[in-house]
């Protein structure tokens, strides 16, 4: 018995043993399962989120505001600032907080409630500002929807939603008043300021206002353009995201914009700042300023005139104009019309374009059944409104192409005498027509009768398509396509913009198959050329050859002025001899003095220029044009504008030379004085040159007149005095100075206005008098050297019917209607 209790006894110990073991196995096991377990997690934590978990509490910890950099100001040439950068305040709130802020005081107040009950109190609550008191408040001030920011705020896990951006001074700080509970949201005065120097609520001076929680403001900037339209479609504008849009503030974006700071400081878990436990600021970096080459004055001109004349014509695709310097490639103004304003982007200017816009959405309405949904219908709608908008931005000196006409005959004149095939004597016969090598019909010229036998200049003035197809033919195929080239024509020009085109050409190996491209080429049909392509090829036919690049930005500044990059005007290549630039030179100044260009002139000045009237092949429409440049033996400006489709019906005939040249008159007349180029006038156009009239008054009517008559004026008298009492115009008016000045003599000088008559169509002589007689003065511009009997008034400064004070100087345009290019 013994025995058998001692090997049970055996037994239950080495299955105790077992037991134990395999329960410290189990034990080992799952200790080393769960380290492993928490390693990885540690692992995870500590490693592979590191950065995603330190970021969420940083978050957690701190409000960062971004301090946004000030943009860099664009100036014209002349230092005047064109866009510039202004305080504004970005306005937004955190959802988070305002749940935070009613839920705590919602709780607190219960509390308090609650042990006022117990204590047989009253309680009163504190004032409480909700979501709907702050969006309503906000939304008065900032013109923003209510319901919009009630939106926003629903978005409680959110501590940064925009109510609105870049909010001017004058807002930004009623919504600081507002936001510090000076005012309430209808905008009432609800403090005052006690004795004591506190602001105290009116209604319970023993009080301070109550600020609302989860509002806030950080400090930005706003894009202004001092200069509304001007020079719009070059400088471009800044859109809702503080970035370049187009233009100029799209292509300097990066160096303009700057880098943004930071600021940085504790927050509690509540949300609201922590004053003096943490705050880091990280300076902005202001972006770096432009110096343009454009000139303000000169593109106030431009736009002028271009915006007169298409108007006047009735353009139904605008007009475009460029002013460069020749010598540089400097543009001085550059224009494209319609425009826009740039502090208004998103509104149509122009009212012909507004009218489009109404009849193209008119027109959507009543097909709006015809879409599947309103959705559909809706984004019709806003694809077609972007559309119009858009068209606006474009700048089509450098985006659009056209067929250039008789403005491209400079480049086959250069061409034609720097290969030696003609020369200052060459002589063409012009029939009125020429037939063409692999062209059925033969190709007509202006005058359908022909210009009969004229040398180089006369054909060239008279722009005649002949005499130019046998030059191009003399040129041969492949010679011709070569110097396309190299007058930059195959490429873009690299102007320092954004959005720029090239020409469209045939290809060399089609060009060189037949002569029937070469010929119309010739005289600038059938391919299309960029307008800023064109200037800058003709630009290179009388600068004495040299081709550059066009550009715009000439330096960019440091915010301490000093110079971080200056444009290089290094000429690309010589393209033609100074021999030759100067022969298209004389040419091109007998175009303006007695060709298809007279129209172009401008009293004092030798112009040089080209008419241009070009078909748009397939359409039937036209688009005229003029280029010219001054003075024509050392050019200093050379401009040109074009305009696209005008009307048929203005009673004016159809061309260049009679409905651009005369505009290119009056913009040359006042960009050349302004530059600075002294004008040279001939015996003949001194006697209409501007004067300063004398002070008399006081003298003898015998002194007064030998004084008049000494600097050129003429004179007669009102009266029966001896000594002047008065004059008109009064001393000191510049006037031409073949006017008449009234003397009084012991009489009155009226005091009424006088009606200024119409003298559009009358002669110089039939103006003057109709002039004279409304008591007025005639100033003479335009076609005044042009002797074929058909100059007339084509445009008066101050409209018919306007009354002004007796000697106003009345500018009279004069254009020769013969003229047909």
């Amino acid at each position: 018995m013994a025995n058998t209790s001692r090997r049970k006894s055996d037994a239950a110990r080495r299955a105790n043993q077992v037991v134990r073991g395999r329960t410290v196995l189990m034990m080992v096991l799952l200790g080393i399962v769960t380290f492993l377990l928490l390693f990885w997690k540690l692992y995870d934590l500590q490693i592979r989120q590191h950065d995603t978990l330190q970021e969420k509490a940083v978050a957690q910890q701190t409000r960062s505001t971004v301090v946004t950099a000030s943009r860099g100001t664009i100036y014209d040439r002349n230092g005047l600032p064109m866009a510039i950068s202004a305080t504004a305040e970005t306005v937004f709130v955190s959802p988070y907080e305002i749940k935070t802020y009613l839920e705590e005081s919602d709780k607190k107040a219960q509390e308090a409630a609650a042990a006022a009950a117990a204590e047989g109190k009253t309680y009163t609550p504190p004032i409480v500002r909700d979501k709907e008191y702050i969006a309503k408040g906000l939304g008065r001030i900032l013109e923003v929807d209510p319901e919009t920011i009630l939106q926003r705020m629903e978005k409680t896990n959110s501590q940064y939603e925009i109510v609105k951006k870049r909010v001017d001074q004058e807002v930004a700080d009623q919504v600081r008043r507002f936001i510090n509970g000076e005012i309430d949201e209808e905008g009432n005065e609800i403090t005052t300021v006690n004795a004591a120097g506190r602001t105290v609520l009116k209604e319970d001076p023993s009080k301070s206002p109550v600020k609302l929680h989860g509002v806030y403001m950080e400090p930005g900037s706003k894009r202004y353009y001092p200069y509304g339209t001007l020079a719009a479609n070059v400088i471009g504008f800044v859109n809702g995201d503080n970035e370049g849009g187009v233009g100029l503030e799209a292509k300097y974006n990066s160096v303009l914009s700057g880098t943004a700071g930071l600021t940085v400081t504790a927050k509690n878990a509540a949300g609201s700042d922590l004053l003096y436990q943490y705050e880091q600021y990280y300076d902005a970096e202001n972006g770096k300023n432009l110096v343009l080459t454009l000139d303000s004055n000169i593109q106030y001109y431009l736009e002028k005139g271009i915006e007169s004349m298409t108007d006047k014509f009735d353009a139904e695709n605008g007009a475009t104009g460029i002013v460069m310097d020749p010598r540089s490639g400097a543009i001085l103004a550059m224009a494209s019309y319609p425009n826009y304003d740039p502090n208004d982007y998103g509104a149509i200017y122009d009212e012909e374009l507004r009218s489009k816009l109404t009849s193209a959405l008119s027109e959507l309405e009543k097909n709006r059944s015809g879409y599947q949904s309103e959705e559909e219908y809706q984004a019709a709608v806003s694809k077609t409104t972007s559309d119009m908008v858009g068209s606006q931005w474009r700048n089509k000196c450098i985006d659009s192409t056209y067929e250039p006409g008789s403005t491209f005959k400079p480049i086959t004149l250069a061409t034609a005498l720097e290969e030696g095939v003609v020369n200052m004597n060459t002589t063409f016969t012009c029939t009125g027509s020429i037939s063409v090598p692999g062209w059925s019909k033969p190709i007509g010229c202006s005058r359908r009768t022909g210009h009969g036998t004229q040398d180089l200049k006369t054909a060239t003035g008279n722009s005649c398509n002949p005499a130019f197809i046998t030059m191009g033919l003399k040129i041969g195929t492949e010679e011709y396509y070569q110097y396309l080239k190299s007058f930059g024509l195959m490429e873009p020009t690299g102007v320092d913009m954004i959005g720029e085109t090239k020409g469209i050409f045939a290809d060399e190996k089609s060009f060189n198959s037949n002569v029937v491209s070469l010929a119309s080429y010739a005289f600038g049909q059938t391919f299309n050329v960029t307008p800023l392509e064109l200037i800058r090829a003709q630009a290179a036919t009388i600068n004495g050859g040299y081709l550059y690049t066009p550009y715009v930005v000439d330096q960019v500044l440091d915010d301490d002025g000093s110079i971080v990059s200056q444009h290089d005007a290094t000429p690309t290549r010589q393209v033609v001899s100074a021999e030759t630039s100067a022969k298209v030179r004389e040419c091109l100044e007998y175009v303006v003095a007695s060709g298809t260009g007279r129209n172009g002139q401008v009293a004092g000045y030798r112009i040089g220029g080209k008419t241009g009237t070009a078909d748009k092949t397939g359409t039937g429409d036209v688009v005229v044009s003029f280029m010219c440049f001054a003075p024509a033996d050392d050019p200093q400006v050379i401009m040109l504008i074009t305009m696209d489709t005008p009307s048929r019906t203005t009673g004016t005939y159809v061309s260049g030379g009679n409905m651009v040249a005369p505009t290119a008159s009056r913009v040359m007349g006042e960009i050349l004085p302004y530059l600075g180029i002294e004008p040279d006038y001939t015996a003949e156009d001194l006697a209409g040159a501007d004067a300063t009239v004398p002070n008399v008054v006081g003298k003898t009517a015998q002194e007064a007149k030998a004084k008049l008559e000494s600097v050129g004026f003429a004179s007669r008298t009102v009266g029966t005095g001896d000594t002047v009492t008065d004059q008109t115009p009064a001393g000191g008016a510049i006037i031409p100075n073949n006017a008449t000045v009234i003397l009084y003599l012991g009489a009155e000088k009226s005091s009424d206005l006088c009606t200024v008559p119409n003298v559009v169509g009358l002669s110089a002589s039939e103006a003057n008098k109709a002039l004279t007689n409304a008591g007025l003065i005639m100033k003479v511009s335009g076609a005044t050297a042009a002797s074929s009997g058909n100059v007339h008034a084509i445009s008066q400064s101050v409209p018919q019917g306007t009354e002004t004070a007796a000697g106003t100087v009345i500018t009279v345009q004069f254009g020769d209607s013969s003229v047909l290019d």
